[in-house]
Order: C-alpha cells, then sequence, then structure tokens
C-alpha cells in the first residue's frame, strides 16, 4: 500500500480540485484508492468519496489523538493500493501561528508520507524556485517529494517552472495542469457546493482527464511512501438499536467515524431523507448533522409527516441529538433571506437565520447534564456556520465551550430528551459519546 500528502501552499489554490483528479485518475488504472482529508471539512470529503468511489475519512492532529488518526488512516487503508490524503488550507497551516497542530504537515509526519506541493503558478515564473525551496526545507523532518504546479500558462511556461525548480533543488516537479474552466466549482457560503450528479461527475471526469494528460503518475507512485495497514476492517456487532439519521441535500454534514463508532457501539444507522421520507419506524435515536437546511428551509417545512413524526418522536422521550444544521431544524424554524419564517420541528424555542458573519473555530466541550452523553464527558469538534439565533433560548444549557480565539461560553441546549448545540462533535474525540448516546437510546427503548 503506497500513500502521500496532497498540500498547497494556500488555500485557494487548487487542492481539492488536483486530488479529486488524483482519485479518478488512480482508480481509473483499477487500483483500490482510499481518500483522506485533514481537518474539519464534510464538503471536500463528499467529493473524495464521488472520485473514488470509498468512502472518504477525516483526519484531525488537534481534534484527534495522534493514536485515534493513525488508528483511523490503518483501518481505512486496510484494503486500499493507494491512500490519498487531501491537506487543510497551507501545508503548515493549523490551530495557530505557533505550532503545527492541526496541520497537514503535522499528519503528514505522524502517517510517515511524503507531500506534494500544489503551486498556484499563474503569476509565477522563477519565483517559483523560491516558493518550492521555502517549503521544502521549513521542517526538515517533513518530506516534500513533489509539486504540482496549477494554473500554467502552457509548455514554455511549465519549463520556466521546471528550471527554477531545479535550480533551487530536489523536488520532483511532476507537472502542470492549464486554466480551465471546467476544472472549476463554484463556492457557496460554507465553501464548495456538494456534490450535483451531472455537474460534478463532469467536473470529476474533466479533472481525471486533465491530471492524466499533464501530471506524471508513475513517478507518483514510485516517491509515494509505501506502508503496511496495521488493522483490518473492524467487524460491527450485533445492533441493539436503531439511529435515524437524515442524510441528504439538507443535512449532509457527518463525520463518517462518528456514524461508525456509533455502529461498533451497537447501533443500526438508518438513513432516510429529510426533503422526501418519513420518519422510519422503529427507532430508538435520532442524530441530525449539519448541513444546508438555510437553503431549502421552504422543502424542509413543506415535509409535514416527517415533522410531525420528530414531533411525536420527541413526545416519545427518545433520544435526539442534533448538531449546526440540526439544531437549527430542531428549533421553531428558520428565516430565510427574504425574512420569510418556516416552521419546523419546534422541539427548541428558537428561531435562525442566515447571517453574514461567519463564526469558525475549533472548541473543547466539557458537558454537564447533556443527557443522551455522559455527564463530565470532554470532546473536541469545530464551530463553522453563518447563521445564528434570533432569540433568546430558555432552554438548560449543558456545555461548557471553550474555542481557540475568545471567550468560554456556555451552550449545548437541552430539553428534555433533545440536544442541541453548534458545534460539530468528533466521536473519536472522546468515545464514551457514542457509547452513552447508544446507552441513551437502549434505556429510552425500554420504558417506550
Amino acid at each position: 500500500m503506497k500513500g502521500f500528502v496532497v498540500g498547497g501552499t494556500h488555500s485557494g489554490v487548487g487542492k481539492t480540485s488536483v486530488t479529486v483528479g488524483l482519485l479518478a485518475a488512480l482508480s481509473r488504472r483499477g487500483l483500490a484508492v482510499q481518500p483522506f482529508k485533514v481537518g474539519p471539512d464534510f464538503i471536500d470529503p463528499s467529493h473524495h468519496t464521488l472520485a473514488a468511489g470509498r468512502r472518504s475519512r477525516n483526519l484531525d492532529g488537534w481534534m484527534l489523538s495522534r493514536e485515534a488518526n493513525v488508528e483511523i488512516y490503518a483501518r481505512s487503508a486496510s484494503s486500499a493500493d493507494v491512500c490519498v490524503v487531501e491537506g487543510v488550507m497551507g501545508l503548515f497551516d493549523g490551530r495557530d501561528g505557533r505550532t503545527e497542530d492541526g496541520s497537514a504537515a503535522q499528519m503528514a509526519k505522524w502517517l510517515g508520507l511524503p507531500v506534494v506541493l500544489v503551486v498556484d503558478a499563474s503569476a509565477l515564473a522563477r519565483s517559483a524556485g523560491a516558493v518550492v525551496k521555502g517549503y521544502s526545507e521549513f521542517d526538515p523532518d517533513l518530506r516534500v517529494a513533489g509539486v504540482v504546479f496549477n494554473r500554467i500558462g502552457g509548455d514554455i511556461h511549465l519549463q520556466m517552472l521546471r528550471d527554477a525548480v531545479a535550480s533551487a533543488g530536489s523536488v520532483d516537479v511532476l507537472g502542470g495542469i492549464g486554466n480551465d474552466d471546467a476544472a472549476r466549482l463554484p463556492e457557496r457560503h460554507l465553501g464548495l457546493v456538494m456534490p450535483d450528479a451531472d455537474r460534478t461527475a463532469s467536473w470529476i471526469t474533466r479533472m481525471a482527464d486533465l491530471v492524466e494528460a499533464s501530471l506524471d503518475l508513475d513517478r507518483l507512485l514510485e516517491i509515494a511512501a509505501e506502508t503496511t495497514a496495521a488493522t483490518s476492517p473492524v467487524a460491527f456487532p450485533q445492533p441493539r438499536v436503531r439511529i435515524g439519521v437524515p442524510r441528504d441535500e439538507a443535512f449532509c454534514f457527518y463525520y463518517e467515524d462518528n456514524l461508525d463508532l456509533l455502529r461498533r457501539a451497537g447501533a443500526e444507522i438508518v438513513e432516510f431523507s429529510a426533503l422526501r421520507d418519513r420518519l422510519p419506524e422503529d427507532l430508538d435515536g435520532l442524530y441530525i448533522g449539519g448541513g444546508y437546511p438555510e437553503l431549502l428551509a421552504a422543502e424542509l417545512s413543506a415535509n409535514e409527516g416527517l415533522l410531525a413524526g420528530i414531533r411525536a418522536f420527541v413526545s416519545s422521550g427518545r433520544p435526539v441529538y442534533g448538531e449546526c444544521g440540526g439544531l437549527m431544524y430542531l428549533g421553531r424554524g428558520i428565516e430565510d433571506a427574504e425574512g420569510v419564517r418556516h416552521p419546523l420541528v419546534g422541539a427548541l424555542d428558537l428561531w435562525t437565520k442566515l447571517t453574514n458573519k461567519l463564526t469558525l473555530s475549533y472548541v473543547e466541550v466539557e458537558m454537564y447534564d447533556a443527557g443522551v452523553f455522559p455527564s463530565g464527558s470532554k470532546a473536541r469538534g469545530h464551530l463553522f456556520h453563518y447563521s445564528d439565533m434570533t432569540n433568546d433560548v430558555a432552554e438548560d444549557r449543558t456545555y461548557r465551550v471553550v474555542p481557540s480565539y475568545g471567550d468560554p461560553f456556555e451552550e449545548g441546549f437541552r430539553t428534555k430528551s433533545v440536544l442541541a448545540s453548534y458545534v460539530h462533535l468528533h466521536f473519536a474525540s472522546e468515545p464514551a459519546l457514542a457509547s452513552g448516546f447508544v446507552a441513551a437510546c437502549e434505556r429510552a427503548a425500554s420504558r417506550v
């Protein structure tokens, strides 16, 4: 098994496009390609999954321990030929400006993988040599083994870039990808748009074509690190509870390992659409993740059968956990950009609306009397939202949230068996979360 990290000099250089192209191009060779994403990101992994045909996994050097990251990597890679890890932001960017915590560079070192550096060359010539030399020598413990130049002007430009790198060091230039409008995906307020069947398929095909025509894949596979997976895929136990998980265009932000940890704790995950379906039968709990409910509020509100089913489920006392978009959905409703209010579940006495202010931070959460999770649990996660609440919330606050920057605050709104928060928790940061949620579902099932 081989692997490498795709890093960038900074955000916006085309890491995701190059990664998707590599995933699809290597898959065309008949290789089993396992994708990963460094950092708290749900959108890029969804594109990875379509390009590789395998679920992408998140790795994170701040939210998770080194051991947890290595375990996730080894377990997911156990049946793969090649592992491709997309970095986050710039290669050395992470939680703060002082340490490497949370960075792609840190993850490459933890996993023993070389880095393929993506450089936006649209305004570079000989200076590219200085850029690559700086990145390759900044951390002597990191191996920058190859470089991909993106947005090149043509063959002559690429040769200038090759000469510049050759004069400054020994990093392999794997090729250059030209400007191509078909190689760009549109963005919206939380990043790249989520996959759309036709648009995304054509984008992936185009990126794979560009990568095959422009990059030396044989050389890439030569410089990729050979590793041996130290673990086998987990065999899930016989489920004891059924947890419903809405997964569609409105709710699509889930760490894949959160769901696997629930399965390992004894849950069957029952997926359904909040836009089109009714509530599945015989559920013992609900886990409503994040996504784009603010863009689909009217459609969510129109699914009255599901809303009625969830209200009855809440009244039965069975556990319900919502994060970010899930919090919005469990509230009284969402106010859209035109000021129209769309009623939703109403389990929490709050309204939300989209704003122009981004809330973005790693956070550490201490829980007390949170209901679905054990009291005293300490977990890590992140905040990433443009919406906000329009009224003061009367429900109990059961989280003490400590952000990377700024003052601690109280959050984690609970009413009876419902817990909701803007925090996206990573269950692997505190394994008691998954087992505690399953245990709460079992207790509730015994009373129904």
